[in-house]
């Protein structure tokens, strides 16, 4: 069996990189298991290009799946994509991802298996994130009073600036996203 030329392996790298940064909902609606471990998002990635469960990716996988997206974007089957095709596939897999995160939110957060979320439960979540309400993670110097500054300490950090381990990202791939 051939092995994957370095290019399609750094390549495949930069997908997976891509897709696993991801961008992500509001932290109300976050995934807070996804958004801090993306293993499970490279391993969908993997599973998606490894069509047939070999448990390896080949460059012929690879090309095929992306000859599927690409006429899956095609709507009008020209075999081009105009600027209109690219914003609509950008559209649909940017309302799955939301709808799937959604999804993931009602399962984690619906205490009494309604398959709903109320007032009560979203408040509850809230509290039980990361130490706290989001108004108290603000709340630097837990004064009871939100600050200019405050907001805009978690802005920056939250921008990658100092502070925070990451940074800028860089562009997203179109074909490295699901």
């Amino acid at each position: 069996m051939k092995k994957p030329s370095s290019f399609v392996t750094a390549a495949l790298l930069a997908a997976l990189t891509a897709t696993a940064i991801g961008a992500s909902l509001p932290a109300t609606a976050q995934d807070t298991d996804a958004a801090s471990d993306p293993a499970p998002r490279a391993m969908r990635l993997f599973e998606r290009f490894d069509t047939n469960g070999d448990g390896q990716i080949t460059e012929e996988e690879i090309a095929a799946g992306q000859q599927a997206r690409f006429e899956a974007a095609d709507a009008n089957g020209d075999g081009n994509l105009s600027a209109e095709e690219l914003v609509a596939r950008a559209e649909a897999q940017r309302a799955e991802r939301i709808a799937d995160r959604a999804e993931r939110m009602v399962e984690r957060l619906d205490s009494n298996d309604d398959g709903l979320l109320s007032a009560e439960e979203m408040a509850a979540a809230g509290e039980g994130r990361r130490g706290g309400s989001m108004f108290d993670r603000l709340d630097a110097d837990d004064d009871g009073i939100l600050t200019e500054d405050e907001v805009a300490e978690v802005a920056e950090r939250h921008r990658g600036g100092p502070g925070r381990q990451g940074g800028d990202h860089g562009p997203r791939g179109w074909w490295g996203r699901n």
